[in-house]
């Protein structure tokens, strides 16, 4: 099994054609997982370019989803319409899918910021409150994943969910980018593998215990991120299918 990775093409500005490429020069997965921020500020309808570019490419798999901080709640149904089927959306729920004979379980959220932004706290005063149970809620997901028969366990995030995979960033908008009680709450879950995105700066791979966690921001990689769940790296290994 194969999973491809992506997010933050907010990054391109309009300019899908490194993405395209990207997909040229990558191997069809069986599985395509968007960690949000898939277009640009204010700019929703670049989703049917890219559900557009991904099927010319010929990327008949399925494709899930996680808002980012790009989508605003108010364009989540706008976009559903424009992508239809061909996208399935999370937010902060449990997806269950079955690929090659293989049960696999995603766990789906925007995520949370430790330091929520000056415009999120004058917006939304109690943003703290929203994130703190946004990860209970998460982590209970995580806990019920565990209960059932899954063969593939994976965390879907926007925002960063350890702080090693920030390495890059400014050490002082750390907590702007992710939320960090998200890594102890992995390592004691245990999901096969975590994705985030949102650090354009950040670190392509860290590990929270045994637990890859890959940020698969398209500045990062400089591409699509690539995953075999038989075939993860190991702790103190930086390179991975």
């Amino acid at each position: 099994m194969l999973i491809a990775a992506t997010s933050d093409l907010d990054s391109l500005t309009g300019d899908f054609a490194k993405f395209a490429d990207a997909l040229a020069a990558a191997k069809k997965p069986d599985l395509f997982l968007w960690a949000g921020d898939m277009c640009d500020f204010k700019m929703p309808h670049q989703y049917r370019d890219i559900v557009r570019i991904v099927d010319r490419a010929g990327w008949d798999c399925p494709i899930v989803a996680a808002w980012g901080n790009r989508e605003f709640e108010q364009d989540y149904e706008k976009i559903k319409q424009m992508t239809g089927t061909r996208v399935f959306f999370l937010d902060d729920e449990l997806f269950l899918t079955e690929i090659g004979g293989r049960r696999i379980g995603i766990v789906g959220t925007k995520g949370s910021l430790d330091r929520p932004t000056w415009w999120q706290t004058r917006t939304f005063p109690d943003i703290r409150e929203t994130y703190n149970r946004r990860f209970e809620k998460v982590t209970g997901l995580m806990t019920n994943m565990n209960a059932l028969k899954v063969d593939v366990k994976i965390l879907l995030s926007h925002y960063a969910l350890t702080y090693q995979t920030l390495k890059g960033e400014r050490s002082d908008v750390y907590g702007g980018l992710g939320y960090k009680a998200f890594e102890k709450a992995i390592a004691e879950a245990k999901p096969t593998f975590a994705i985030h995105g949102h650090a354009h700066f950040g670190t392509a791979l860290a590990f929270a215990d045994s637990v890859p966690i890959f940020n698969v921001a398209f500045p990062v990689n400089k591409g699509i991120v690539m995953i075999d769940p038989d075939k993860l790296p190991a702790k103190g290994l930086r390179s991975f299918v």
